[in-house]
């Protein structure tokens, strides 16, 4: 039944209120829809799943509502994992892939069917359709996705039904509470499912790609945007940046793939600034951390550090050019066949160097490096992974992610970045509040690599030049 309000100015609903609701209303049914041009790629990610768990069920569900505030509730945003298996968007779904005998499973996409126009429950509720928006039908989803859709209202008792004596079953766990109770699973063999689905996402395919190069594009777009409004985040905060990037992610895209780092002066300096309440003054830097989401949910994640009168200090130049040779170092070991941590290692190895040719940290730089000490002032790791989630493929296992080696279709972030605390004693007051990040997102090729992000500047000289063209 549905959720009623409980302070609710209507206590009860009349007959007559409730029949004439359920009279006049057109068949919407929707005959002419099309696959998704995902859906075959979908499908053959679900094929590499199946060869990896013969004869289990594996249940991969979507997600349900999450209240913000009573019946206000958070943009829903599907569990990686189904949306990666699916191609779909949905809430409260859930894909189940059942094992045949014959080998391999047969995949079923549950879903919620629409509400019934012979009851109250597509208008009574804040959930539904009447007050949160048409949802396909199950006839229509299955068109789209290309797999048959069953009612998810039906799931758990089916799987409850069905046990897993027999099957044994895996659930991607803390998505669906519901689904989650209705079977017996092994929590340590839940862990390795979530672990095949992070790495079965390591390297994109062609569709993937493309999604990433429009994710990237659109960022690029939305950078160009913020340069062209700086003056007048100066006179607010740097919620003026927050809010010009947003709109260019809500026009082209779903929306921001994270939260977006717009982080001025002092700011800077804090890896995770996302309060972006800040003033923007002129001779400061800014960091912008920033990546549009695609309407399939792809991301790009891209950060450049900027100066908000238009030039750099001698100082802010010093430390721009030094995480700039970082990058160019990282980004030059990034190639097939290279292993993953080489990009973070020459990257961390070049800034080493220069916090000791400064005097911040004791050499030689290689004792420097192996004991670690340049992490006083870059902290993070170099890069990740990218794709459906800013940092994706989290639960693929060490030895397929960090200690791995790079293929073709890859796809990561080279970032080093160097932060001088507004109260780090260590060093000259001029550097204190100084931080400095530059990132790029990278496809590994055939051959080497392709910067993605190519199209926003780089150096320091580039840009000025940039700002200088583009600033309102």
């Amino acid at each position: 039944m549905a959720k009623r309000r409980k302070n609710g100015l209507y206590s009860e609903i009349s007959d007559e209120l409730s029949a004439l609701m359920r009279t006049g209303w057109a068949d919407t049914e929707r005959h002419d829809l099309e696959p998704d041009e995902q859906a075959p790629y979908a499908a053959r990610r679900r094929a590499a799943l199946s060869a990896r768990f013969p004869g289990e069920r594996l249940v991969i569900p979507s997600g349900n509502l999450k209240a913000r505030s009573n019946d206000d509730v958070y943009p829903f945003r599907p569990h990686t994992a189904y949306v990666h298996m699916t191609g779909d968007r949905a809430r409260d779904g859930a894909l189940v892939l059942e094992p045949r005998a014959e080998g391999g499973h047969d995949a079923y996409c549950f879903q919620l069917p629409r509400d019934s126009r012979d009851s109250n429950e597509f208008w009574i509720g804040y959930t539904a359709e009447l007050w949160m928006g048409r949802r396909r039908s199950l006839a229509e989803a299955e068109r789209v996705l290309g797999l048959p859709c069953r009612d998810v209202r039906t799931a758990v008792a089916d799987l409850a039904a069905a046990g897993s004596a027999a099957t044994p079953t895996r659930i991607v766990r803390g998505v669906d509470p519901a689904l989650e109770a209705a079977v017996a699973t092994d929590e340590e063999r839940d862990l390795e499912l979530e672990e095949a689905l992070s790495e079965l996402r390591l390297i994109k395919d062609a569709w993937e790609i493309g999604e990433l190069r429009k994710a990237v594009d659109s960022t690029v777009r939305g950078f160009t945007d913020c340069v062209a409004e700086l003056s007048r985040a100066v006179a607010t905060s740097e919620r003026w940046i927050e809010g010009t990037f947003f709109r260019r992610a809500r026009v082209e895209g779903n929306s921001v793939g994270y939260g977006s780092i717009c982080a001025a002066g002092e700011h800077a300096t804090i890896m995770h600034w996302t309060d972006n309440d800040g003033p923007v003054r002129p001779g400061e830097l800014l960091l912008l951390d920033a990546g549009v989401e695609t309407h399939t949910l792809y991301t790009a994640d891209v950060t450049r550090t900027l100066p908000v009168g238009g030039t750099f200090t001698d100082v802010q130049r010093t430390v721009y050019d030094a995480v700039y040779e970082a990058q160019e170092a990282g980004m030059a070991a990034v190639k097939p066949g290279a292993a993953y941590r080489d990009f973070h290692e020459a990257a961390q190895r070049s800034l080493a160097e220069r916090l000791v040719a400064w005097g911040f940290i004791e050499g030689p730089a290689d004792r420097a490096y192996e004991l670690g000490l340049q992490r006083r002032f870059t902290m993070a790791g170099t890069g990740h992974m990218l794709g459906l989630d800013v940092h994706d493929c989290a639960e693929a296992r060490n030895e397929e992610y960090v200690d791995g080696v790079l293929a073709p279709g890859m796809v990561l972030t080279v970032e080093p970045g160097l932060y001088f605390q507004p109260d780090d004693l260590t060093v000259p007051e001029e550097w204190r509040g100084i931080g400095v990040r530059i990132e790029d997102d990278i496809l590994v090729t055939e051959d080497g690599h392709e910067n993605l992000s190519a199209g926003l500047p780089r150096t320091s000289d580039e840009v000025e030049a940039w700002m200088a063209r583009h600033a309102g």
